[in-house]
């Protein structure tokens, strides 16, 4: 019976050598190729803004940026940046207009991640405004710093406080300085323990601390516990020594769930063999008024639902865990994530990072860079050479916004050039090495 989630991986596994002919020349004509595609596609008007960085123009906008930091790409600098410059600016744009704070606060969906790839793109155009998209930034921690700030979830990455961190730590990386002062990221810190504490009181569950995300336990990257827990491992200096403890019998529970080398989407299902998927939002590989992005996301998680898939995101609070206290166990549990991405990453559901085949790859990417062992290079091109198959592009699902981050064109060309500089290679807006 055919894998309606997944083509068959029929590829040879590593026997010592990469694969020629993807290096720097083939490469980059394929990206510059599939930029031209994108830039006809992004819309660049105010009112086609919305899906903030996850499928919205700004997430273009870091695309270009992503490429342009690449040394190979030092041709296509100047003119990647100048657009990015134009569509972010138009973002930012639709950013201020928001008349809902919270949805400004949000990373991947709102002002907040928009703001921060500003600063990100003005800095490396030598502009001295990257410090107003800064301090627009700065100014949102007090919004998602009350307890209860959203009533769908305060604390997942899209729209919650973890992804507040998480973009500030994207900042701090980029641009060199520190964002946050240490009493507001202890402040936001607290109030994602305490949020996880109270809920785990409340729900009565046998671990200290459980989030959930409009009612539903989550486990994984998009929404759930794997990356409200990677964001306060990357704070841990900030906490408490009895905060400390609460996050690592977290991360400890957490790793207990595991079935299969993978992890249910929700807090108490079970994986049935056949339904296994590997996507970074829900998988192995990863606001109280609800505006358009929001709902256009919701849809997303209905149908990701609706078809039972699993936490690839897991494996970056696990990579997190193991870079902070070496402990095997954490670098263990990436390893068998990563067998079963091998068997079941060739996801049907495009070429994206949220849950497609570059999404899947960056797994591979992320392991190359914890052990050093080219196996795990050599799966990532793999994956890439499938994307430009005939078989992928016959079967796999038609995208709605081809040129989004998340969902479409933008996340594979971060991945292709990061195939070409593996060393630094990251999943984008997550980093687990700063």
């Amino acid at each position: 019976m055919e894998n309606t989630r997944c083509f068959a991986n029929r590829f040879s596994d590593y026997r010592g050598a990469l694969l020629p002919g993807q290096g720097a020349e083939a490469v980059i004509p394929a990206v510059v190729s599939k930029i031209e595609r994108i830039l006809k596609k992004v819309p660049i008007d105010i009112n086609d803004c919305d899906g903030g960085l996850y499928d919205g123009p700004a997430g273009v906008a870091y695309m270009l940026y992503h490429v342009s930091e690449c040394p190979l790409f030092s041709e296509q600098r100047e003119v990647y940046l100048k657009t990015a410059k134009q569509i972010i600016d138009v973002s930012v744009r639709y950013a201020d207009a928001e008349p809902d704070k919270n949805m400004r606060a949000a990373f991947l969906l709102g002002g907040a991640g928009i703001y921060a790839v500003a600063a990100m793109i003005y800095k490396s155009l030598g502009l001295a405004d990257f410090v107003k998209p800064l301090s627009k930034f700065r100014s949102l921690w007090e919004v998602c710093a009350p307890i209860n700030f959203l009533e769908c979830g305060s604390d997942e990455l899209f729209v919650g406080r973890a992804g507040y961190l998480c973009a500030a730590l994207v900042l701090k990386q980029k641009l060199g300085i520190e964002i946050l002062s240490k009493d507001q990221i202890k402040y936001i810190c607290q109030a994602i323990i305490e949020s996880g504490k109270q809920y785990a009181r409340r729900k009565r569950k046998p671990f200290p601390l459980m989030y959930s995300y409009y009612g539903t336990e989550y486990l994984g990257a998009a929404h759930g516990l794997s990356s409200v827990l990677q964001m306060l491992l990357s704070y841990q200096d900030m906490l408490s020594g009895a905060e400390r403890d609460l996050v690592w019998q977290s991360v400890d529970f957490l790793m207990s769930q595991e079935q299969n080398c993978n992890w249910p989407a929700e807090l108490g299902a079970i994986i049935e063999r056949e339904n296994e998927l590997v996507h970074w939002c829900h998988g192995a590989p990863g606001t109280t008024t609800v505006n358009d992005a929001v709902s256009h996301y919701l849809l997303h998680i209905v149908v990701t639902l609706m078809v039972p898939s699993r936490p690839a995101g897991v494996a970056y609070l696990f990579a997190k865990a193991y870079l902070i206290n070496k402990k095997p166990q954490y670098l263990d549990t990436c390893i068998r994530s990563g067998e079963l991405v091998w068997q079941k990453g060739l996801l049907k559901k495009g070429p994206g990072i949220c849950h497609g085949v570059a999404g899947s790859a960056y797994v591979f990417l992320l392991l190359y860079r914890l052990t050093g062992n080219s196996k795990y290079l050599y799966r990532a091109q793999r994956f890439a050479e499938f994307i430009f198959t005939e078989e992928f592009k016959a079967g796999s699902l038609s995208v709605t916004s081809i040129y989004s981050l998340f969902e479409g064109l933008s996340g594979t060309v971060c991945f292709l050039v990061d195939l070409l500089q593996p060393d630094q290679s990251e999943f984008p807006l997550f980093s687990v090495f700063v």
